[in-house]
């Protein structure tokens, strides 16, 4: 299974187009150019494929990726499902 850092990595490059020479742990997504409606896009899209709820009002531009890593990761360690959870159904 991919990690989460990496396939949060993969998502912003891919589908926000950020640049990947700028992204590391304590990168703020504001740095990376995410605006409001892009964070929150980015937080379905996470949602979406690890199977955790991620509450929209925590979608802040202010946050890193080390900060996003960990909370998926925390989620996931709770016993929340994993990606592909919603196509088991």
């Amino acid at each position: 299974m991919q990690s989460v850092y990496d396939h949060l990595v993969t998502v912003l490059t891919d589908k926000f187009e950020a640049d990947a020479a700028l992204i590391g742990p304590d990168v703020s997504l504001d740095a990376l150019e995410l605006d409001s409606l892009a964070v929150v896009e980015l937080f379905v899209t996470l949602q979406d494929h690890w199977g955790v709820p991620l509450e929209g009002g925590e979608a802040a531009a202010d946050l890193t990726v080390r900060r996003i890593t960990e909370y998926i990761e925390s989620q996931l360690a709770a016993g929340h499902p994993t990606a592909g959870a919603a196509d088991r159904t």
